[in-house]
């Protein structure tokens, strides 16, 4: 067990603004005290713990800082786990014990909370998803022992949501979701509830459409990642498939050949395209391929457009406005990536494309 109280109480006075001089007024001690207790030169009383505890809204466990690693409690979070897959009532039970046996551990009340859900939704039993709430309650205040930051507590917030929503509590579910939409992690979530079990379609619009356009984002950049890992084990075949999947959903994006960013990705998916049909060996296909590559970077670098005006459904695209670290144009994305890819003869057809044009 290690405790690492001192450096809890600096960081959670300094979350706050407070300096020692203030957090040793509202707790009637003095600074010296505090400096103290944040030097490691003493330790609160127990009766202080508690006080403090309250004060920074946490529990004493948390304070302390223990981390006890204990092989049973994740062996017993395992067998959970193994019984929800397969729908085993036995988990529920279970937990119950579990929690009994670790009330202030944050991986315990976690996902005890889950089971409570998970079966609580699908036999639509009130009591099982209050007491899921509960314990979701109780996990965010333990929530700091997970070590995952302020994402740990957006998965415990959703779940909250969607216990609401489960007891009919609507509009507390928005509530979450809304006041948790770090980044619109939740937009989705949001607009579904709102257009498809609240009648509220012209409200959930905007969410919807972000949501469509950071998914057409993120998958460009799984792609992206995905593309160096194929060249990694030298998948040629994984890489052609999924540049090729990703172009077909880029386009079905699209409702008009407008060159906006959309443009800007294709050719940099053209690119990488030829370069994977050179390594498999498609001699005649990937000039070709490069030369379309070409001709989409001209397209988007004679006006650049760095909107989302083109994109279908998504209503607030013209408002969406993005950036991309390769480069401003289309042509210096593409050559950025053929240097990361190290392949000669690519790159040196690219630049001769390039200059054919000149």
């Amino acid at each position: 067990m290690k405790l690492t109280l001192s450096d809890n109480i600096r960081a959670l006075r300094k979350a706050r603004g407070l300096t020692q001089e203030r957090l040793a007024e509202a707790l009637g001690v003095t600074v010296g005290a505090v400096h103290k207790w944040e030097t490691g030169l003493s330790q609160p009383e127990i009766s202080m713990l508690v006080e403090l505890a309250d004060f920074f809204d946490t529990s004493v466990d948390v304070l302390l800082g223990c981390t006890v690693q204990d092989k049973r409690l994740e062996a017993a979070a395992e067998r959970l786990t193994e019984y929800c897959r397969s729908l085993d009532p036995t988990a529920l039970s279970e937990s119950e014990k579990l929690l009994a046996r670790y009330p202030n551990s944050f991986q315990a009340t976690n996902g005890c909370a889950g089971i409570c859900l998970v079966f609580g939704s699908m036999r639509h039993e009130e009591g099982l998803i209050r007491r899921a709430l509960e314990l979701y309650e109780q996990a965010l205040i333990l929530q700091p022992q997970s070590g995952n930051g302020d994402i740990g507590k957006t998965n415990i917030y959703g779940n909250m949501a969607l216990a609401r929503f489960l007891l009919g509590e609507k509009e507390k579910c928005i509530e979450i979701l809304k006041k948790n939409n770090d980044s619109g992690i939740f937009n989705s979530q949001i607009g579904v509830y709102l257009a498809g079990y609240m009648n509220r379609p012209e409200e959930a619009a905007p969410f919807l459409s972000d949501a469509l356009l950071q998914s057409a984002v993120t998958m460009t950049e799984t792609i992206m990642g995905f593309i160096f890992v194929f060249r990694a084990r030298g998948d040629w075949a994984s890489a052609l498939s999924i540049l090729t999947w990703g172009m077909n959903v880029l386009d079905g994006f699209k409702r008009e050949a407008k060159p906006d960013y959309f443009e800007k990705i294709k050719a940099e998916l053209l690119a990488l395209l030829a370069f994977f049909q050179s390594k498999a060996g498609m001699r005649d296909k990937w000039r070709q391929t490069l030369g379309e590559a070409r001709s989409a970077a001209r397209r988007f670098d004679e006006g650049p457009d760095y909107s989302l005006k083109a994109a279908r459904f998504a209503d607030e695209a013209d408002k969406t406005l993005l950036y991309d670290i390769l480069g401003a144009k289309a042509a210096d994305s593409i050559e950025a990536l053929m240097n990361m890819l190290g392949d000669p003869e690519v790159l040196k057809q690219w630049k001769e494309l390039a200059e054919d044009e000149q």
